[in-house]
């Protein structure tokens, strides 16, 4: 048998956590890693996966507050496990002893060596869901699921995104909220946004070319 298709997509053999393809990442490990419930597409080895949760007593209780966190899975074992989300294109970072802020919704696997924690942005309501984030710090892998190809904006001026829209941030930028002063002004992509995360000082955002996946609306006929 034949196609260009067994070459085109042969299983690389990179050590840790590696791109297989642009919508793929496969990690390769012995130990544990963390990843996003449901995103495992394909293992082998000898691998388990445990639900984790929100990841403690603490990041728990912020969940229940906030709304926000991220739905884990502990992986243990031995082998190589392939990890997707819907075909998104997915982006590996290099944390060297700094920080990082996600999106919880962007999330898709983080070598266990790196601490996390849900935190709030400054300005933020209890009423303005969606915008508790998880700040990863240390020194390891994080790999991360844009819908679209996103783009990289230097902050060096007040930077505003769709609060949809915001991949990743320096942990480092002063963060808020700004509301738009006509509630039902049309300048998003979405209808009537009236919020968008505000970013000051020295860093950079990136922001994907979508708000995520529409969830449709279901119909009482």
């Amino acid at each position: 048998m034949r196609s260009q298709l067994f070459e085109q997509a042969q299983e690389n053999k990179q050590p840790g956590m590696s791109l297989q393809n642009t919508k793929m990442l496969r990690m390769s490990f012995n130990g544990e890693f963390f990843a996003r419930q449901g995103s495992m597409v394909a293992y082998q080895g000898d691998v388990d996966f445990a639900y984790q949760g929100a990841g403690g007593l603490g990041k728990l209780f912020k969940k229940a507050v906030t709304g926000e966190g991220l739905p884990l899975m502990k992986v243990t074992g031995r082998g190589d496990v392939f990890l997707a989300r819907d075909a998104w294109d997915v982006h590996v970072v290099d944390l060297e002893g700094d920080s990082v802020t996600v999106n919880g919704e962007n999330v898709l696997a983080f070598e266990s060596g790196l601490e996390w924690d849900i935190k709030r942005v400054e300005g933020a309501g209890m009423a303005s869901g969606g915008l508790f984030n998880t700040v990863f710090t240390g020194t390891g892998r994080l790999a991360i699921a844009c819908h679209g190809t996103p783009v990289v904006l230097n902050v060096d001026q007040p930077t505003f995104v769709d609060t949809d829209s915001a991949v990743a941030w320096s942990s480092s930028l002063r963060t808020g909220v700004r509301r738009t002063v006509k509630a039902g002004a049309l300048i998003g992509r979405g209808s009537g946004e009236a919020a968008q995360l505000a970013f000051e000082g020295q860093g950079f955002v990136l922001v994907q070319a979508s708000e995520g996946p529409q969830i449709p609306v279901q119909s009482n006929s």
